[in-house]
């Protein structure tokens, strides 16, 4: 068995948890699939997993390792798909990653409409509320709202959005309308852990920003469950301005505190490919960008 495959097995045992899983899926022996990783081992010179009778877990320079071995997989079957003419046409899986509310409103939308056009390829959302670590991850590409720090990403620009306070037109009816900030300890409030900090709500005043402690009523574990309580009229909520823009536009929500919004937050579509990215990437980040760029839910 060569490099390749010898890391393919490792990969493999290290993404389903165990030799015989890895085995079954690789239709090979337990036997060479323990030969293969041993043969890792020994060539690297230190153990990537660690076995007892009841589990097998990679070790710290078999995490490290893995990163390395699904980048080199990835960039193996790349070359031999530009070599294949697979650069002519998309074809293969697309992997994109995305917040969840963002992935649910507007990617899943965008993926089918490029997969009826592109017969040839499949996809997968990663739809996650935490930072992506796209080679490690095998992601192709990434939704990402605020400041990019410096990295060796290329980022395509699709608008920007806001974090806005927001309730419905039966609760204002009812309770009145905040006109200043720091009116809304005095409404009922909804708010998402998924938002983290749920005790102080921030905004602007001129050039001096105003810090609210709040007292929440609500507290619930996903944007989409704080959004719906506010449409059911239980009070204020403050969520990112695409989350809302359909509830906005039909009436069901109304946005509140305009003129104290913080800044508008870039979104962007980021890779870490480029020039080289292979047909399937770069017609998805112009298919995104076309759809996207505009898109009412991207205007803050």
């Amino acid at each position: 068995m060569d490099r390749i495959e010898e890391m393919t097995v490792f990969v493999a045992v290290a993404e389903l948890g165990g030799f015989a899983a890895a085995a079954r899926k690789l239709n090979r022996s337990a036997a060479t699939v323990t030969r293969a990783v041993a043969a890792l081992e020994a060539q690297v010179g230190t153990e990537l997993f660690v076995r007892t009778t009841r589990f097998v877990r990679l070790t710290d320079s078999g995490e490290r390792y893995l990163q390395d071995c699904r980048r080199i997989l990835r960039e193996l079957d790349e070359a031999e798909a530009h070599a294949a003419g697979a650069h002519l046409a998309p074809q293969g899986t697309l992997v994109v990653a995305a917040p969840i509310v963002f992935g649910q409103r507007l990617l899943l939308p965008l993926l089918v409409e490029f997969l009826q056009q592109h017969p040839a390829v499949s996809a997968r959302a990663l739809l996650v509320d935490r930072p992506v670590q796209l080679s490690e991850e095998g992601i192709d590409c990434a939704f990402r709202m605020g400041e990019l720090p410096d990295s060796a990403l290329v980022a395509t620009p699709l608008g920007h959005i806001r974090r806005i306070v927001c309730a419905s037109p039966g609760y204002l009816a009812a309770h009145g309308q905040p006109r200043h900030p720091r009116d809304v300890v005095d409404h009922a409030l909804v708010v998402s852990a998924a938002d983290g900090r749920s005790d102080r709500w921030r905004f602007v005043e001129g050039d001096q920003e105003i810090e609210v402690e709040i007292e929440p009523r609500l507290v619930v574990s996903t944007n989409d469950a704080a959004i719906g309580a506010a449409q059911a009229g239980w009070g204020l909520t403050r969520v990112m301005s695409y989350q809302v823009s359909a509830e906005l536009q039909r009436g069901e929500l109304q946005r509140l505190l305009q003129a104290y919004e913080a800044r508008p937050m870039p979104v962007w579509l980021v890779n870490a490919e480029g020039r080289r990215a292979g047909a399937k990437l770069r017609s998805f980040m112009a298919f995104a960008a076309e759809r996207l760029r505009g898109h009412p839910a991207l205007i803050a």
